[in-house]
């Protein structure tokens, strides 16, 4: 059956304990583990904005990372930006509050706030994020952080199953801070924090790649996921909890996957939001895959 819904929206797949059909005995919600690409655009976005991945404080324990790599004095100058104000340059490894301030200008809705204060490292997770959604693949290693809150549900109907709109609306607040990033300002801060940006990218990088190259890459996914109409039906598959009923939703990469779980509405508001700030980062035209 190739790659199931389960396989790219948990770990990577689609697995969570929360997630049962309607009319099965309903456990205690638990938050949800995969952060979904909503992340991701988010984290397009706000990497692409010049900022973070998104935008839900941890419901559950941040994933253990390994010591950043503490910068040398030969590091390359991609490796850090200018601190204008302090006429220094700032490692990609100390550059957490200089990303705080930055971003957290573009919006002025409370979560943004909150994921930008949830965790650490935002530059190596943002780049990460990003090349994973490039490579049209799951970026929950590096966007645990913003698991959604509440469980996956699904309503039966006639001898089929659905997906209910209350799983949609756990993205609401994801979908609103995109909407609300201001397109200019955006733009403005990805300049100022381009050189950190790159930095951490070469970290994780092939020789001669570019992180503006990568992010038209992730954007250009993103814009190409297809948006389905109506309900959105899934079926209990033995072994894989669900996978989605339409072939063509079904045949998608991971990373476009996630990306519908947040729903018709809110994947429209985003994919809106990208086209706009893909227009104002100036980046290059997206590869064929």
């Amino acid at each position: 059956m190739g790659e199931t819904l389960e396989d790219s929206l948990s770990e990577p797949n689609w697995q969570l304990p929360s997630e049962v059909p309607s009319g099965a005995p309903s456990p205690k919600p638990t938050p949800s583990r995969t952060p979904l690409i909503v992340g991701v655009a988010v984290v397009v976005v706000l990497l692409g904005a010049g900022l973070a991945y998104f935008w839900m404080g941890p419901k559950a324990p941040l994933p253990q990372q390994s010591a950043p790599v503490p910068p040398v004095a030969a590091a390359p100058d991609a490796s850090t930006a200018e601190d204008t104000s302090a006429g220094e340059q700032v490692p990609v490894a100390q550059s957490d509050t200089r990303v705080r301030d930055l971003v957290g200008l573009l919006s002025a809705q409370p979560e943004l706030q909150q994921w930008l204060s949830s965790t650490e490292d935002l530059m190596r997770r943002f780049t990460s994020a990003v090349s994973n959604i490039a490579e049209g693949e799951s970026p929950r290693a590096a966007l645990a952080f913003m698991a959604p809150k509440g469980a996956f549900q699904t309503v039966e109907r006639g001898g089929r199953l659905f997906i209910r709109p209350e799983s949609f609306s756990r993205y609401d607040a994801v979908a609103r801070v995109i909407a609300s990033l201001d397109t200019q300002t955006s733009a403005i801060t990805y300049q100022a924090l381009k050189p950190l940006f790159q930095g951490a990218f070469q970290e994780i990088s092939r020789p001669g790649q570019s992180f503006d190259q990568t992010l038209s890459n992730a954007i250009q996914l993103i814009l190409d996921t297809p948006v389905p109409e109506g309900d959105v039906e899934v079926v209990d598959s033995p072994g894989v909890n669900f996978t989605f009923a339409a072939p063509e939703l079904e045949g998608l990469r991971p990373a476009q996957k996630h990306l519908l779980r947040m729903g018709p509405s809110n994947t429209r508001a985003l994919q809106e939001k990208l086209r706009e700030l893909r227009t104002a980062l100036l980046l290059p035209a997206a590869t064929p895959r």
